[in-house]
This record gives C-alpha cells, structure tokens and sequence, in this order.
C-alpha cells in the first residue's frame, strides 16, 4: 500500500525521488521485518493483560505430560497478535494487487478464523476439545480450495509467466526445465489442498513446547523468504529463475515481503514465548502460520522440496499419525508420547533442550533445502 501511493510520488516530483527506494523488494521486505516486530515489541505487553483480564487461559490436556501442568492459567491465542504484526506490514509494504500475495494473505487469515473458533470452543467449554477435527478439515479445505482455484483455474488474474508454471510439479534437486512433472489441473489441486492442510495441521501439532513451533516457523519463512525473491529477480537483465534451473516468475518476489514480514512477527512473538512462556500462540496462530507456509511452498513451486524443509513439522505430524495407527493395529505405542517432542520430555530431557534442537534441526534443514538452488 505504502508503495502504491508513494512511489508514483518519485516521478512527479523531484525532492520524491528518495521514495525511488520503494521499488525495490528487499528494501520493503527489510521494511517489513522492522514494522512486524516494533508493532509486536509494542502491543504485546497490553496483549498480554488484556488476554489474562478476560481469562483467555490455556487448557491442559490431562492426559499429557504431567510438567505441563505447571502453565494452567498462561494467557493463550498469541497468534491473533502475530496474524495482526504478519498482515499489516505485508499490506503496507508490498504489492497488494500482486495476486500472490492476495490469495497467501487470504488463506493466512482464513486459517486464523478457523484456529480462532477452536480456542474460543477450548476456553469456554474449558476443555481441550475445540472445535471438531471434521469442522476443522473442511474449513481449511474450503478456504485452500477457493485460493487455489483462484490461482490454478481461473485465469482472469494470472500473474505473468505463471500459466505455464501452475500445474507443473517441481522435483528437489534437479534441473526444473527437463524433470518438472505436468499433473492434470484437478491432480495438483487436490495435490495442494493436501499440502496446504497437512502443513497447517502439522505446525499445529507442533506448537506444544514454549517457542518449539515459532523457532523453526521462521527458519522456514526465511528460506522462501530467499527463494521467492531469487525466483522472481533479474540481474542485469536476465531472469535469475532461468539461470539457476528453477520454476520462478516475477510476481514470486513479492512473496519475499510477506515471508518477511513472517519472520519479524515470529521474533517479537518469541521475545514474549521464549521458555518460561507469558504467552501462547493457540491453534490461531499455529494453523494461519501453517498454513501461509503450505502457500509460500505452493507458489513457489517447492511442494515436494518443502517435505525436507519442513522436516520438523513432517516428523511431528509422522509422530501422531504412527502413534495412531500402531495402537488402532496392534495396540502397541511406538511412542512414549506423541507428538515426538512429548517423547522426548518423558524420557526426561529438558524442555529448552529439546526447544533448541529443534530449532538446529530445522536449521540444517533449511540450508539443505536452499543448497538444493545450485544443485540443479
């Protein structure tokens, strides 16, 4: 917004022409971090009373570790204050007619609405129940399945580049030109829905630690942060996406400011969830990040490569899921606990410590996964 209505400034005016600077992503996406976390430095304190005024209180699980009994009563639904520091420095700082930036945004909050009506059920009805896992799947199905109609069939709004790129299936590793897989229109969405859901829902799962999820939410935020803007850059003229053998058009660089911004609600959140937490993030937080992820991995064309960068969150949705599954089939725990990080705390590692391996964890990863653009 800032960007649409003062750099037409800098060509009418002569002392304008510093807004000149406007043009250029990564001044933006700078511009982005810094006002996500100075509205996250400043209004989390208030946040925070206002949240323990109204006893929005977290509910522990009787059934999880018994150490987590001791947070009973932490102010929850800190997301909603990270979805306000994402949103409006990407409105103000990007390109709001950039259709990819549109349809992120709206699936980001989206997701939030969803993650708002599940703590709002946890804490009236003071239980952990939520709102039900089948209500939950179908909102996030509908809201994914209308972005992504909007952005693979309906070609009234495609940016440029992009009708030959949207339903190709880009393989980690290899050169995009000669091993990009074509699905069928009505393949790749289901095919999207269910990285969509399935990032979203495995963040989710794993936001049960003080600061675990936000850590690696931004480490992977980063990393699209750094391909989006290398997917839709020229350098003196020629299109960088074309050079490294990677699936890339111009709009993606825009996609770079919401990462950013991302990234600099993340830091001023975990100033405040940082182990002992004053805050948690609640389901409205953990599926609107999710599920932003799911997006940015989606328009930038890394859906299988986001399985290794999002390892992490793979691992703990993997976690549940065999937890599940081998006690429904052989009533046999693979587990301690599940998710994996309650394994861990049973086995009697310190909350930081699992919380900074994690985090390490996801480090690597994401230098994998970045690694991988010159390894095509």
């Amino acid at each position: 917004m800032i960007y649409e209505l003062l750099f037409p400034l800098s060509e009418k005016f002569g002392w304008a022409g510093v807004l000149n600077v406007l043009r250029y992503t990564p001044f933006r996406a700078i511009m982005s971090v810094i006002t996500a976390m100075m509205l996250s430095f400043f209004l989390a304190p208030w946040f925070i009373r206002t949240l323990r005024g109204k006893q929005i209180k977290q509910i522990i699980r009787e059934e999880g570790p018994k150490s987590h009994f001791s947070k009973a009563g932490t102010p929850t639904m800190g997301g909603a204050l990270i979805l306000l520091c994402c949103l409006l420095p990407t409105v103000l700082w990007a390109d709001v007619k950039n259709t990819f930036v549109l349809a992120t945004t709206a699936v980001t909050a989206g997701y939030g609405i969803i993650g708002y009506l599940d703590d709002r059920l946890k804490i009236v009805g003071k239980n952990t129940r939520g709102l039900p896992g089948r209500y939950k799947i179908l909102g996030q199905v509908l809201i994914g399945g209308i972005a992504l109609y909007y952005l693979y069939v309906d070609q009234s709004a495609l940016p440029e580049g992009w009708l030959g790129l949207r339903h190709r299936l880009s393989l980690p590793f290899v050169a995009f030109s000669k091993t990009a897989i074509d699905l069928p229109p009505w393949a790749y969405i289901l095919f999207g829905l269910l990285v969509l859901v399935g990032t979203s829902n495995a963040v989710n799962l794993t936001d049960g630690l003080d600061g675990l999820a936000i850590g690696p939410v931004m480490i992977v935020s980063g990393t699209y942060l750094v391909w989006a803007y290398v997917a839709g850059s020229v350098l003196f003229g020629f299109p960088l996406a074309a050079y490294l053998d990677i699936a890339g058009v111009p709009a993606m660089a825009e996609l770079s400011v919401f990462a950013a911004a991302v990234i600099g609600a993340g830091i001023g959140f975990l100033w405040y969830n940082t182990y002992p937490a004053q805050v948690f993030m609640g389901d409205v937080g953990s599926l609107s990040l999710g599920g932003g992820l799911g997006m940015l991995a989606l328009l930038t064309k890394n859906e299988l490569l986001s399985i290794i960068l999002g390892g992490v969150f793979v691992v703990e949705g993997a976690s549940v899921i065999t937890q599940v599954v081998s006690y429904k089939l052989f009533k046999k725990r693979v587990f301690l606990m599940a998710p994996i990080h309650h394994h861990y705390e049973q086995k009697g590692w310190p909350e930081p410590r699992i919380i900074v391996r994690f985090w390490i964890i996801s480090l690597l990863l994401a230098l994998v996964a970045l690694s991988s653009i010159k390894v095509r």
